[in-house]
This record gives structure tokens, C-alpha cells and sequence, in this order.
């Protein structure tokens, strides 16, 4: 079940959504396939540690992060995956695992690989493994305002590419 925090925050804000039940779904792809969607439409959230603070990172299920892409659109020279000791309890309500990618309800910044542009909606975990959100992809740049930029490891058949510069939404 969603925490009510989570739909306050996103009826406070105007912001349209669907709640999409679902069978019980641990992996971002294994959601997909439970939802019937492309795992390019699925958002997974991925928690960082860099120099002192926290971000949550914001890619398509199947895809990999890449830390120096990350680490170059933040700006930041070295960064790594948070332990779940260091964010489970920065997520109240929430199952471990399927933390939703609200960084402004949960006072952390958001980075989110460019690539999600091609989807016009997204279905996120919203703190529970058998439900998800759907909304649109503009309603969360506009919710979110997330750094953009290219910090998922090259995709099979896709040109290799230096990163991006972060762009706000």
C-alpha cells in the first residue's frame, strides 16, 4: 500500500496520478513485467552517497548507472551507492527497496537519466511492492525539477557519448 504521505504530497502539489496495484514485484523489471509495460517506462530509484549528502537517482529499469557519469553531472570527484542502514529510515512508511523517487517530500535532491524524456508516462514505486504510480513524465520534472543528464551506462546498440551537462527541467 502507498503511504498516504505520498498521495498528500502529490494531490498538494495538483499533480494527476493513477495508482496501479500489481502482483508482488521486488526488481524494477520484474514490476514492468507485472504492470505489462517496457521496462524503459518504469522508473527505479537508486540512493547515492556523495560527499556528505544523499540523492536519489532516477533511471528506466533496465538500465545501469554509470558513478563517473554520475559523480560528472553532479560535480562531485567520488560518490558510491548508500547502504540501506543509511536510508531506510529517511523513507517512513515505506518498504525497504521500493523507495519512491519524491525528493522534495523527503528533502533530497534528484538526478534523473535523460533518457526518461522518451517516455510520456512513467510508473514509479511509491514505497510499496505491490502498488505503483503512473503519471506523466512532465508532471514530474515539473513536481521534481531534477538535475537531467546522461548517468546510465551505454545502452546496446547506442553511440558512446560524454555525459551531458546537468540541465535543470
Amino acid at each position: 500500500m502507498i503511504p498516504e504521505s505520498i498521495i498528500q504530497y502529490l494531490q498538494s502539489n495538483n499533480v494527476p496520478f493513477e495508482r496501479r496495484p500489481h502482483l508482488r514485484a521486488i526488481t524494477a523489471q520484474a514490476l514492468a513485467a507485472s504492470l505489462h509495460v517496457t521496462g524503459f517506462q518504469v522508473a527505479k530509484t537508486v540512493i547515492l552517497h556523495a560527499q556528505d549528502r544523499q540523492w536519489l537517482c532516477v533511471t528506466s529499469a533496465p538500465d545501469t548507472l554509470d558513478l563517473d557519469r554520475v559523480a560528472e553531472v553532479l560535480g562531485v570527484e567520488s560518490l558510491r551507492l548508500a547502504n540501506e542502514s543509511e536510508f531506510a529510515d529517511l523513507f517512513p512508511q515505506c518498504e525497504v527497496g521500493a523507495e519512491p523517487p519524491f525528493g522534495q517530500l523527503y528533502g533530497l535532491p534528484v538526478v534523473m537519466d535523460e533518457h526518461l524524456r522518451q517516455a510520456e508516462r512513467l510508473w514509479f514505486r511509491a514505497g510499496s511492492h505491490t502498488e505503483a504510480i503512473e503519471l506523466r513524465f512532465q508532471d514530474f520534472l515539473n513536481l521534481e525539477e531534477p538535475m537531467l543528464g546522461n548517468i546510465v551506462q551505454d545502452r546496446p546498440g547506442e553511440q558512446a557519448h560524454a555525459p551531458m551537462e546537468a540541465q535543470p527541467s
